[in-house]
């Protein structure tokens, strides 16, 4: 995805960009998905989050319980469309949030990667909170349905995806927005 990304974006768009890139990471339940969308509003951008296009994509087929492969095939389907959909907006000179999760390094460098092969000005924000404040939040959105719903999250996932986190380290951080939430 990335070279294809890469070769699109020198061929049809170089030199007139000045939108930026906004990307949003942190572990479940940081608030990334409401950071996101305060961002977007602010700036002005167009905010993507993968959260809100794989519950209406495929919700409604989603098995039960969650097997690790559908998710991550339905996954990578949402984020190349998202990055062809984003690649578009900044073409245009809009710019665009990216609330894609980015739970491990390599993921965050790939983007990293990306933007800097095309010469796109970026940022990235680091949202983060305490684990006990992040599954508290995680099961009340779930029972309340909260307007950043978008996927029942169990106990046994938010588990799940606190062993795949890989918290930035210092290095990472330099150039970052980070913001903390109590």
């Amino acid at each position: 995805m990335s070279r294809l990304f890469t070769c699109w974006w020198r061929s049809a768009y170089c030199g007139i960009m000045t939108a930026t890139l906004h990307v949003i990471f942190g572990p479940s339940g940081a608030g990334k998905t409401t950071y996101s969308q305060d961002l977007a509003r602010r700036t002005p951008a167009v905010a993507f989050s993968i959260d809100d296009w794989m519950a209406r994509l495929f919700a409604a087929d989603m098995p039960d319980p969650i097997e690790f492969e559908w998710m991550m095939q339905r996954v990578e389907r949402c984020e190349a469309q998202i990055w062809s959909t984003a690649a578009a907006c900044l073409a245009a000179g809009t710019s665009v949030v990216l609330d894609l999760g980015l739970m491990r390094r390599v993921d965050r460098a790939r983007v990293r990667e990306i933007a800097e092969a095309v010469e796109l000005p970026f940022q990235f924000h680091f949202v983060t909170a305490s684990a006990e404040v992040r599954r508290a939040r995680v099961l009340e959105r779930t029972e309340v349905k909260s307007e950043t719903f978008s996927v029942q999250v169990t106990p046994d996932m938010f588990a799940f995806m606190e062993g795949v986190y890989e918290a930035p380290d210092a290095a990472e951080l330099v150039g970052c927005l980070i913001s903390e939430s109590v």
